[in-house]
């Protein structure tokens, strides 16, 4: 049955008739060839006899699409040692040292057949990195096993390796408005935030979204302070919960109007050492001020810079990434 959903996907997706236009595409627009060729790639996988691969020789994949592979591995792996693997893995050959094969999906069923001791039942094909995604992602969109965030962030590795959005709508099986919204979660919230809370499987679209939104308000705090506020315990959807509760109430704590009478003292401002310079920073916030009427000059001269030195900070981060 999941086979018969996979070839139903790719077969669908290989034989859509191009919509009609006044004039051909260019070459540049046309379907990649990624696409155009699924319907011969799983017409010779399913040609082929599933091979037992030693999972020794198997590596992961570059892009991976699920947060964690163990999560309820142990029910696979019972199932595996009672009745053997049903449905092969499918790897892809690699090219220089280590491994010789590169998973494309099935990175369960290899992770239980490690535990057990056993060899992979798996095709194997030669495809390149942008056929491998497509089938990667739609044999797992037909079984339906990705949360919303993990279905997110791997919306953003498809666009990140140049699918453009209508390829990644096709292949994810969503909508333009459902994807947006899944790229723009995975774009704003952090990664950091993202994977301390974890793939959230029951929790859906709505939790993400509203951290989304709370994220980017105007007094929300910085990423590694909205990281801190995920708990430790409970599951994924519960730390996501708690964590849209904590930030909820920062927010409204910091747009609350103070009380008359019971106005708390602003806290003390950081100090630049030997100067009479005081600064705090608060999210997309910074405040600098001067104790002394003959440093107010000091003012000016930032804000003059200003341009100066974004422009610094912005070409130290592009010599940084090539390093």
């Amino acid at each position: 049955m999941k086979r018969d959903l996979l070839a139903k996907s790719l077969a669908q997706m290989g034989s859509k008739a191009p919509a009609p236009t006044e004039t051909p595409p260019r070459a540049d627009e046309a379907t990649p060839r990624s696409l155009k060729s699924m319907s011969d790639v799983l017409s010779q996988v399913s040609a082929q006899s599933a091979q037992e691969v030693d999972v020794s020789e198997i590596a992961d994949s570059e892009i991976a699409d699920r947060f964690d592979v163990a999560e309820g591995l142990e029910d696979l792996i019972e199932s595996i040692r009672t009745s053997g693997q049903q449905l092969p893995a499918l790897l892809r050959y690699r090219r220089g040292s280590g491994a010789r094969y590169e998973v494309v999906y099935g990175r369960r069923r290899i992770a239980a057949c490690r535990v057990l001791g056993l060899k992979v039942k798996a095709y194997i094909k030669e495809m390149d990195q942008r056929e491998a995604l497509v089938s990667q992602a739609l044999e797992n969109s037909a079984r339906l096993e990705r949360s919303f965030i993990e279905q997110a962030i791997f919306a953003t590795k498809l666009e990140d390796q140049g699918f453009t959005r209508a390829e990644i709508g096709e292949v994810l099986a969503v909508d333009k408005g459902t994807l947006s919204k899944l790229v723009g979660v995975a774009r704003d919230v952090p990664d950091a935030v993202i994977y301390s809370i974890g793939a959230a499987h029951d929790a859906g679209r709505r939790p993400w979204l509203e951290l989304r939104r709370l994220i980017k308000s105007e007094d929300a705090l910085s990423a590694e302070k909205i990281a801190a506020l995920v708990p430790e315990n409970g599951s994924p959807a519960e730390k996501l919960a708690v964590t849209i509760g904590a930030l909820q109430a920062d927010l409204e704590s910091a747009q609350r109007p103070p009380q008359p009478g019971k106005s708390a003292p602003p806290a003390p401002l950081s100090r630049v050492k030997g100067a009479p310079v005081g600064f705090k920073a608060k999210g997309k916030r910074l405040m600098i001020e001067v104790t002394e009427k003959k440093e107010q000059g000091f003012i000016g001269f930032v804000e003059d810079n200003l341009e100066t030195l974004y422009r610094e900070w912005k070409q130290r981060g592009t010599e940084e990434k090539k390093r």
